[in-house]
């Protein structure tokens, strides 16, 4: 079999597991906030929720209608003998999970309509997040980021005169407007600086890092505890019957930012945290990377 083809099936592999079946930390948070909930609402939204998580798992289903839009975050070796044409293959396990899984097929382009198969008429979809890496593998990170959740998000572009201070009021504020909407308890992630896109990107990537992964600056680390705390007072809940917390996580990531900007992004996840992760040798050994 060819490393392309290697490749491929490998992705496919894991936007199955994407669709079906939630990591182990994020299963384990649920039912952690399940076990301290108050309310009995909110006990009874945990529970079918835990119970959804097992039927998919065991069925190998979706675990939601809405399997999202489709993204890819690479690290890629210096070493690994294919760069350009790791989008057309992964594009080409894009249409194959689509039927495979099956994905609902949810890329609408405003003229053309509906392909049905996941992938951009334009090639935007699925994206990529590139990242060139010393060694010879391939990381890939699948993910099946939902509708919901990603109508929730926000980006603020902020005076710098309020701060860190008024950056983190801004991400309360953005969590109190999703209320319900997104489906929590909430995933949260958070990019301070950059500009207008890289602080959304930053937001997307830190709700990939696995639950409980504090930053390596204990500045910050301290700061993403503080937002959980307050965001978890807050009377939402799950699925927003109150009684229980409303996130499971957030994690912060800086970059510097212009002196006349301070740009905030805010990226949730709902409860499905849905993501898949593998790393490919150069000689095509595949190791699945559980979390």
């Amino acid at each position: 079999m060819t490393l392309e083809k290697i490749i491929e099936d490998t992705a496919v592999e894991l936007l199955r597991i994407s669709a079906t079946r939630l990591p182990t930390n994020v299963v384990n948070s649920l039912q952690q906030i399940r076990e301290t909930a108050t309310g009995e609402s909110a006990m009874l939204q945990l529970g079918n929720i835990i119970t959804d998580i097992g039927i998919a798992k065991e069925q190998s289903k979706p675990m939601c209608q809405d399997t999202g839009i489709i993204s890819f975050k690479l690290e890629v070796g210096d070493d690994f003998p294919i760069k350009s044409k790791l989008k057309d293959i992964l594009v080409a396990a894009t249409r194959r999970a689509t039927k495979e899984i099956p994905l609902r097929p949810n890329t609408v382009d405003f003229f053309e309509g509906n392909p049905k198969d996941n992938v951009d008429v334009r090639g935007h979809i699925p994206y990529f997040y590139i990242d060139m890496v010393p060694g010879d593998k391939l990381k890939i990170l699948a993910t099946t980021k939902g509708g919901g959740s990603s109508n929730v998000a926000a980006l603020g572009m902020l005076k710098p005169g309020v701060g860190l201070e008024g950056a983190l009021q801004f991400v309360i504020d953005t969590i109190i407007k999703a209320g319900p909407q997104g489906c929590p308890p909430y995933r949260v992630g958070i990019g301070i600086g950059g500009g207008e896109d890289i602080c959304m990107t930053l937001a997307k990537k830190a709700i990939f890092k696995p639950i409980g992964e504090r930053h390596p600056d204990p500045r910050v680390a301290k700061l993403e505890l503080a937002v959980m705390d307050a965001a978890n007072e807050l009377p939402i809940g799950a699925m927003g019957v109150t009684g229980s917390k409303t996130v499971m996580d957030v994690n912060i990531e800086l970059a510097s930012r212009h002196p006349a900007s301070l740009p905030v992004g805010v990226v949730m996840s709902c409860w499905a945290l849905r993501y898949g992760a593998a790393e490919i040798d150069k000689n095509g050994d595949v190791k699945i990377i559980e979390s």
